[in-house]
């Protein structure tokens, strides 16, 4: 039989099948820690990948919401046909009283810049009072004003009964004047003139606010809660018989 050859214990330990189970174990470990590396690297590239992709798909939504208009909510005045700016002025008839409520409502809410609601507002719910004196004498404002009976369309300025009182029902928070509510109406009102009644060298017409005189245009008068408006025209004798109100009194609710 031929001598085996003569093998040191380095060369022992170079055959894998002869290395130590702790040598094996160590090297073992080695490679499933370099696949965790290499498993993770690839995980946070893909991760990256995506994100991105969400970022641009969440760019590409916005801008599609955006033409859409979907960035509107209901309580928006652009949803609701609300102007954030309400009108100053009030156009209408130039007759003479008495000014019923008009055949049209909805095209004199229209003319208000107001839309014509489905129900009564209920974001923004408060009330005023309105007086007219002519001459000396109350003239009445109409029930019914900013109200389609028979279209069951209500605008959020509009009066119920002939008492006067104006109800603001609307669903988002806006200003109102008396502008928006006298073209409501449609009678025509300015500095100069209310209706066909003009001003001139002795007779005046004055607005007033909680019994306060107010001075320029009165269609710019704002509506606020409980206010007491009155519009007096006529000469000094005729306004010195209308005893100005200074408040109205409210019924329980209102």
């Amino acid at each position: 039989m031929a001598p085996q050859p003569h093998r040191t214990p380095a060369d022992r330990l170079d055959q894998p099948d002869q290395q130590p189970a702790g040598r094996r174990a160590q090297a073992a470990a080695a490679r499933e820690a370099a696949q965790r590396t290499e498993r993770r690297h690839r995980l946070l590239i893909r991760s990256a990948a995506g994100l991105l992709g969400l970022a641009v798909l969440g760019g590409l939504t916005a801008i599609v919401v955006g033409d859409r208009g979907g960035g509107s909510s209901v309580g928006d005045s652009a949803a609701t046909g609300i102007p954030t700016q309400p009108r100053t002025t009030a156009e209408g008839r130039t007759s003479t009283p008495p000014w019923n409520a008009p055949a049209d409502p909805a095209a004199a809410v229209a003319a208000a810049g107001l839309p014509m609601l489905g129900a009564e507002g209920t974001v923004e719910h408060i009330h005023a009072h309105l007086d007219v004196y002519l001459d000396g004498q109350a003239v009445t404002v109409p029930a019914l004003v900013g109200i389609d009976e028979g279209a069951q369309r209500i605008s959020p300025l509009h009066t119920h009964d002939t008492s006067g009182v104006i109800h603001i029902e609307s669903p988002v928070t806006a200003d109102f004047t008396l502008g928006q509510f006298m073209t409501e109406w449609q009678v025509s009102l300015a500095a100069d003139h209310l209706g066909a009644a003009r001003t001139d060298a002795t007779h005046t017409l004055t607005a007033y606010v909680n019994g306060k005189a107010v001075t320029g245009n009165p269609a710019a008068v704002k509506l606020g809660a409980h206010d007491e408006i009155a519009l007096l025209y006529g000469t000094s004798p005729e306004n010195a018989q209308v005893p100005v109100p200074r408040g109205y009194a409210w019924p329980s609710g209102l």
